[in-house]
This record gives C-alpha cells, structure tokens and sequence, in this order.
C-alpha cells in the first residue's frame, strides 16, 4: 500500500552542535559574547548558514484563508504549524474524497458538470504527479489538503476554487484520516494472517514435540510444541478482531459536517458517504470534527498486539540461548558481533520485543493529545497524524519479521528432550491419579509434594521411585501409577476441551487449517 510505504518527517533543522552549550568556561554576562565554537561546523550548518545569509526572500503565496489578514505568518510560525512533512502520506485518500465530493457538488447543482470533470481530471493527473515523484510539496501551503487544492487551482483554474463548497478541512483530513486508518487497518490484517500461517505451519512440522511448559519462569507441566505456538496464533486471533471491530465503528463518513456546524447548501452526505464504501455519514457534525476516539481505539489494539508478539519475540530469544538451547534461528535471520566472532544473536525478535515500547508510546501519545480538550476541533488535533503513522509502520513491520523468523527457525529436539526429566513436570499428573483413587485434591497435593521432597533427596524423578517408596509416603498407590508418570504419560492423560493432550491439539490445529485455509503438504 503506498499511502503506508513513508512516514519520515522532511523537517530539517540547523542547529549548533552539542559542543556549544557545554559550559566549559564561566557564564558570560548579558554585555559578554558568547566565546567561538571549538568545534568545525558540519557541512549541512555551513550550507544553512550560507543560506540564510545569501537567499533572497521570495514572496509568500497568498494562504487560501487570508482574505481577512494584513500580513503573513513568520517563517518561524510557517516552519512550526506545518503538517506537509508528514500528512502527504494522506495524498490517495484526500484525492479520492474530493472527487466524490465534487461528484456530489455537481449532482446537486452547486457546480456544473464541466466543473466536476475538470476537478477529476486535474486531481488524477496530481494524483499520476505525485506517484511519479514530479509533484511539488511546499511547506508554505501548510498540509497536504492546500497543497492540493493549490495546485489543482494551478491547474485548472476557476473551477478549482469550487471544490471546497460546503467543506472545511476539518471534515476533509477526519474523512482522509478514516479512510487511511480503514486501508491501514486491511493491511495489518493481511500481515497477521501471514504470521498466523507461518506459525501454524511450524506447528505442523513438529507433531508429537513435548516441551517444558512454564509458569513463573519455573518448570510447570509438560505441554506439546504445537499447542503452545498454536497459543500465539490464537492471540493474534483477538488482534485481529479487535481491529475488525474498530474498522467497524470507524466506518462512518464525517464529510459534509464542515468546519463543525454542517451547512445550510443543499449537500447530500449519503451520496458522498457511499461514494467513499462508509456505512453512513456521521449523525453530529460536532462529533465528526471532534472526536478521535476511532483512532485511539485503533491504536490500543495496535499496543495490545505489539504486547503479544513482544512475548512472542521474548520466548524465542530465550529459547535461542545456550542455556535452553531449544531453538535454533537459520542464518537468514540472525545477526552477528562486532567484536565477539562467535555471537548469533536473534536480533529480529530482540527488536520485536523492542519497538512494542513505541507502539504503546503511540498510543499514549494520543491518549494525552486528546485529554481534555473542549469541542470542537483544535489545532493540537494536528498532532494525531505522526503517532498513528509511526504505530502502523512499526506494527506491520513486527509481524513481518516474526512471519520472517518463524519461517526460519528449527527446534532442537534432542537438547529438549535431554531437558524433560527436570523439573518433575508429571506432578500434577500425579495428584490426577490419587484424585481418581478418591483422595481429596487437597491431600492429594500434600502427598505428591512429599515425593517430590524424596526425589529431590535422592536427586531422581518421580518416576524413578519404587513402589514400595511410593506406598511409604501413602498406601493408595498401585502399579498402574507409572501410567502417570514420565512426560509422554502425562501429556497423554490430558483430556479436557483446549488442553495439551494429543488429540486436543490435533483438533485445535486442524480448526486453524482450515480456517486459514493452509493446503497440507503431501
């Protein structure tokens, strides 16, 4: 998706270097100048300082709101307020709103149908300009809606200057905003269900693999490879419905509630509405310019997914390391050491674990933005762009490298079974037993933690212990208690509806086939 690929900022700034605000010498007073920089200017503040010393002025282009305004802005204030830098990224969509919009202008008799061709065929060939990298963004047309409008004036001329009939930009950019946010959220989508398949797949490859399972970062209960790795794929499940939900709420078209009172020009806002594939247009013209609460929504899923591929990516390094040793990353995605010439280092899952701290941050960001501020909209609503940006970029690229490293990975199975014996994973299984031999749970766990305390005695698992050991600690115990003992038995005692035993999980994965339509290799 275009519209997602760049979210850089071009603001460029020239400031001193660090080394001029280190008080290496006294404070001067208000009288004393500063003492001269000891270290060389870089080549990028030599060129600003040229030219600003050289350029001439040009003569700023009268704003498309100026009529009431004597002068013009400084070009301090110009560089501060402007959205260009970033909001270009909402080109496609605010193309696609002003053509619908002008469709509804010329249906409804406010333009001609010359003026709404014109309009169409202006913006397509900016839209055709600006994909061939020959559009001019300028700074001093503030965002990516004046400059827009701007150049299709160039353009086309007079009937440019219609288009913003019953429009404000308010309502146009949470238009552009909502349709980005409902193409954006597609993509991520697809992505998940990239990782999904990956996951499942690498589940597939490793039926029948036990492996320690933990709680508290403390050996628990043996559990099968798949039904953990089917649990992320579970997980990013809920991500995706939580997105789903919000694409739903966020689908209602704002166009047409202008600056934030709507307008008394006879506009049909359910033509403009299903023209742009939204549900309906937004019932109060107050709320449509006002509110972000779509976009905040939008990002707390994003934070809870970043969440659960954190963890995701902190299993994996873990398992990656010498002293698990249950998991090996192919070369294709491991990084080396600049000074250590042994190193492997699962970094992509490193920085997965990493940049979910941003994702929240977004999120966050946004939640502070919009606190407390009254109706309707405010300038401080500007700021919502970068932060959305930022999560949906790094999100997207999150699932990719872990889609990435899951294709890339191989289980060491002999290094995990060498480590089932510790940790006596088949205690739980073991108080099962007693409990169908009519022992109350309760007691059940006092006795098996006294066998444990013996094995931990005689450094030997609970499988090792005689019967006559056994029936010392308690006499309820006969010979079929070995059928419970050892990781295979346990597993092979779990029986209840979404548990680790065999037939559980082959369901569980079966269900995830198809309904990720993964085709079974033969």
């Amino acid at each position: 998706m275009e519209s997602l690929a760049v979210f850089n900022s071009s603001l460029s700034l020239c400031s001193p270097s660090d080394d001029h605000f280190i008080p290496k010498h006294p404070r001067p007073s208000p009288t004393t100048s500063f003492p001269a920089p000891r270290i060389a200017m870089s080549k990028l503040e030599v060129r600003c300082a040229a030219q600003a010393q050289s350029a001439e002025p040009k003569p700023k282009e009268a704003k498309l709101w100026g009529g009431r305004f004597e002068e013009s802005v400084t070009d301090a204030v110009e560089r501060f307020t402007e959205s260009i830098s970033y909001d270009k990224a909402l080109y496609k969509q605010d193309i696609l709103g002003s053509k619908a919009h002008a469709s509804m202008l010329a249906k409804q008799g406010l333009i001609t149908i010359s003026d709404r061709d014109s309009i169409h065929q202006g913006l397509s060939e900016i839209e055709r300009r600006i994909e061939n990298g020959e559009f001019e963004w300028r700074t001093d047309r503030e965002d990516v809606h004046m400059n827009i409008e701007a150049a299709l004036t160039d353009l086309i001329g007079e009937p440019a200057k219609k288009l913003h009939t019953a429009r404000s930009r308010n309502d146009q950019v949470m238009t552009d905003f909502r349709l980005w946010c409902r193409d954006a959220i597609d993509a991520i989508g697809a992505k998940i269900k990239h990782l999904q398949v990956s996951l499942v797949k690498l589940a597939m490859e490793n039926e029948g693999v036990i492996v320690p399972g933990y709680t508290h970062l403390q050996r628990a209960q043996p559990v099968l490879l798949q039904h953990l790795l089917v649990a992320f794929v579970e997980q990013l499940e809920r991500d995706a419905g939580r997105l789903l939900d919000c694409r739903v709420r966020l689908n209602f078209c704002p166009l047409g509630a202008c600056a934030l009172a709507g307008t008394g020009l006879p506009i049909d806002r359910f033509m403009t509405s299903a023209a742009l594939d939204f549900t309906a247009p937004m019932k109060n013209s107050i709320d449509a310019v006002s509110d972000r609460d779509f976009v905040m929504e939008f990002l707390s899923a994003n934070a809870i997914m970043a969440i659960h591929l954190s963890r995701l990516g902190e299993e994996w390094v873990l398992w990656a390391s010498e002293e698990f040793g249950f998991l090996t990353p192919s070369d294709k995605v491991s990084t080396g050491s600049s000074i250590m010439p042994q190193k492997k280092n699962p970094d992509p899952m490193e920085l997965v674990r990493g940049k979910s701290a941003r994702v929240v941050g977004d999120l966050v960001t946004l939640l502070t933005l919009c606190k407390g501020l009254p109706l309707a909209y405010n300038r401080d609503l500007q700021e919502d762009k970068e932060p959305v940006f930022d999560s949906v970029k790094t999100i997207l690229g999150m699932l990719e490298v872990s889609a990435e490293f899951a294709q890339n990975v191989t289980f060491n199975r002999e290094r995990i079974q060498k480590s089932l014996p510790a940790g006596h994973l088949d205690a739980t299984t073991l108080a099962d037993y007693l409990v169908k031999k009519a022992i109350p749970f309760r007691t059940s766990h006092d006795i098996v933690g006294r066998a444990v305390a013996v094995c931990v005695s005689k450094s030997c698992q609970l499988q090792d212990l005689s019967l006559d050991e056994l029936r010392s600690i308690h006499p309820v115990f006969d010979k079929d208690v070995y059928e419970f003992l050892g990781v295979e038995n346990s597993v092979k005692k779990f029986s209840s509806y979404g548990s680790t035993g065999s037939a559980c999980v082959a369901s569980q994965l079966g269900d995830w086939v198809t309904k990720l339509e993964i085709t079974k290799e033969v």
